[in-house]
């Protein structure tokens, strides 16, 4: 069983961890220029405009495209690009 001591520490673990995860809230301090960017872009990959990262890293795997897994969806999209020349 926990001490008083023991519990009152956690309660404070928990709110700095809590207060943290709330300051990282990345997107929200990003320019409305680049929002908006992400936004049309996820837009159309939901109407299927635009594919996904899996969908991306799957067609590098099958160019064999070195260095694939360390790519993000934008380096994947390049990479693919450049090897399906």
């Amino acid at each position: 069983m926990a001490t008083q001591k023991q519990r009152d520490t956690a309660k404070r673990n928990v709110k700095k961890a809590q207060s943290a995860a709330k300051s990282q809230q990345t997107l929200k301090h990003l320019p409305s220029r680049t929002r908006t960017a992400l936004g049309e872009e996820a837009a159309a990959v939901r109407r299927g405009d635009a594919p996904t990262r899996k969908e991306l890293y799957e067609q590098a795997r099958r160019l064999e495209i070195a260095g694939r897994s360390r790519m993000g969806k934008a380096d994947l999209k390049r990479a693919v690009a450049r090897a399906s020349r």
